[in-house]
């Protein structure tokens, strides 16, 4: 029987399995995810589900008799240690062997820390240590004012902590949306309350706080470290794929081996839209880059060349955002930014290359459309 291995425990590939599936692949399908919970969706870990908004069950991605009911084994708490591309073997961290025809590396990314007592925001259980912490009301420091860094900055908040944001760039996200688009973020934060620490350094991260690069002490007794995170390629470079900023895949999320795929976090595909390989973190990658790899793995003519998406809500700023700023040259308005119901444009040599609709729906549609030049 064809035996198909998903290694990876998260949407990417609880969504490439039910793909599979549904595209009727008949053979043994095995899903692999380190975590002892079944695969979940990670986007409420920073807001809805931290903020107590949304009921735990609704986190994951399938029921938890949906596995058996397709045939697929589930084994969690497991990782994949060792990868044998010519044997087309696994070897699993209990010591077994899991032969694959065809494989789906979709193993995620792992926060990157600092040295110190500070928490990271990555799985459930973080997300509910957090959302204990933020119930008691105390003070809370967060390092990095990224798409993490700011929405768990404003859940500690909301929740009635102290809470400031420390940044040694100049702005909020400025690496991605540039310093216009960052300070319009710094402002919703500061008017809720939010003591920004911005162009500032951390020296280290201590049982009392964050001691930063001047020697000031910010007091806390939470301290959240949103700094990035790193893509787990391990198991891809040991076993001699090619790997750069993560898995080197061409147009249809195939590896530099011809049965083994990649997808989600991890992997670095070509995207034509852009002309060079492309890696995406958010979750619209991994909600359709599972089933575009899945579609791969089954021999369908696959070119994944999907516009970047990305959404959050902080406060009362609520935004989609498409696309890839890189080497961008204006920024152009449509709408009202004092009012927060606006859509911005770069533009890179008069062309659209990302757009972000804040407060205003409904129209993401319209700029992917200008992203891809087609209208």
């Amino acid at each position: 029987m064809t035996t198909y291995v998903i290694v990876g425990g998260g949407l990417a590939g609880a969504k490439a399995a039910q793909t599979l599936r549904e595209e009727g692949f008949d053979g043994s399908l095995v899903l692999i995810g380190a975590e002892h919970e079944r695969p979940y969706e990670r986007p409420p870990l920073s807001k809805g589900y931290l903020q107590g908004k949304s009921e735990r069950e609704k986190i994951f991605v399938h029921p938890a008799d949906w596995y058996s009911t397709q045939d697929i084994e589930l084994r969690l708490g497991t990782e994949a240690v060792g990868l044998d591309l010519d044997a087309h073997t696994l070897t699993l961290s209990d010591g077994s062997l899991q032969p694959y025809d065809k494989l789906l590396l979709a193993t995620g990314a792992t926060p990157r820390r600092l040295p110190g007592p500070g928490l990271v925001l990555r799985t459930v259980g973080d997300s509910e240590a957090l959302k204990e912490r933020f119930a008691a009301q105390g003070r809370v420091a967060v390092v990095g004012a990224g798409w993490i860094g700011l929405e768990t900055a404003a859940a500690a908040r909301q929740a009635g902590c102290a809470v400031t944001v420390i940044e040694p760039a100049p702005t909020p996200l400025h690496a991605v949306l540039g310093a216009e688009l960052g300070e319009i973020f710094a402002g919703v934060h500061r008017r809720n309350g939010v003591d920004l620490r911005l162009g500032t350094g951390v020296a280290e991260v201590v049982e009392s706080g964050v001691r930063l690069d001047d020697g000031t002490l910010v007091e806390a007794d939470t301290v959240v470290v949103g700094i990035g995170a790193a893509p787990n390629v391990s198991l891809a470079r040991s076993a001699g794929l090619e790997v750069e900023s993560g898995i080197v895949c061409d147009a249809s999320l195939r590896s530099s081996h011809p049965d083994v795929f990649a997808a989600g976090d991890v992997a670095e595909p070509y995207n034509p839209l852009y002309g060079r390989h492309l890696r995406v973190e958010h979750w619209a990658n991994a909600l359709n880059g599972g089933p575009a790899a899945a579609r791969a793995m089954l021999g369908q003519d696959v070119v994944y060349d999907r516009v970047p998406y990305f959404y959050t809500d902080q406060f009362e700023l609520g935004m989609e955002f498409s696309g890839d700023t890189t080497g961008y040259d204006e920024v152009v308005y449509d709408g009202s930014v004092e009012k927060l119901e606006f859509v911005c444009y770069w533009k890179r040599e008069g062309r659209v290359i990302a757009g972000m609709n804040v407060n205003v729906w409904d129209v993401v549609g319209d700029i992917q459309q200008l992203i891809r030049g087609e209208s």
